[in-house]
């Protein structure tokens, strides 16, 4: 019984002395170090993107504006931030379904700096994809905060425009922020129907922006 106790009062002081250790150890920062998309990364200067692989390059403010390949993003004029914004896809010879991002058809368009480099990524879908495939466009922004890490978002969710009609019984307006590893995300989720859209028609949709956080 003596020696029982003994252990006990040992094992209580070693627990006293571990939950002391951890209140008093730095809080674990949250990183991220891979890619954003594919072969493209935050940061990366425009010549170390792979040129094969990507297709349909266009300035983002012009359509009309083609470009042969990222060299020449000089050519799209600077937006207000002093980025340049190019849109692109994926080249079909190598990316039999089109260009997708997680499965969902996707717009895509990449920010470069006066630089040279990666300055953000946005991340759109398709709203001329097909119907059965649209209407689960809004989960693309569930799988863009679990690349990221499903800790640390901040949420905040808009009440419904006057007429406004939920979808499947889903009203959805979410809007979450965070910051890792340089980068400022913002993932927009939407799904509602307006009081003009029948019911074959709605919005349903994920919007993806990865910009340079600042310091």
């Amino acid at each position: 019984m003596t020696i029982r106790l003994k252990l006990c009062g040992i094992l209580s002081v070693l627990l006293a002395w571990q939950a002391v250790a951890l209140a008093n150890s730095p809080a674990r920062t949250e990183e991220f170090g891979g890619n954003d998309l594919r072969d493209i990364r935050l940061g990366i200067a425009v010549n170390e993107l792979a040129e094969s692989g990507y297709v349909d390059f266009y300035c983002a403010t012009d359509p009309r504006h083609t470009l042969t390949g990222w060299k020449d993003w000089r050519d799209c004029p600077p937006g207000a931030s002093g980025a340049r914004a190019i849109r692109f896809g994926y080249d079909p010879t190598t990316s039999r379904d089109g260009t997708m991002v997680a499965g969902h058809p996707a717009l895509l368009t990449l920010l470069i700096d006066d630089s040279g480099h990666v300055a953000g990524l946005l991340i759109e879908t398709d709203p001329k994809a097909r119907l059965y495939i649209r209407k689960k466009a809004f989960l693309l922004g569930l799988q863009a905060k679990s690349r990221y890490g499903a800790e640390g978002w901040a949420c905040t969710e808009a009440q419904p425009d006057q007429g406004d009609q939920p979808v499947g019984g889903v009203y959805l307006k979410e809007r979450c922020t965070k910051t890792i590893s340089g980068r400022s995300l913002v993932v927009e989720r939407n799904l509602f129907r307006r009081p003009d859209q029948d019911t074959k028609s709605f919005v349903d949709e994920t919007r993806i922006s990865i910009l340079r956080a600042k310091d």
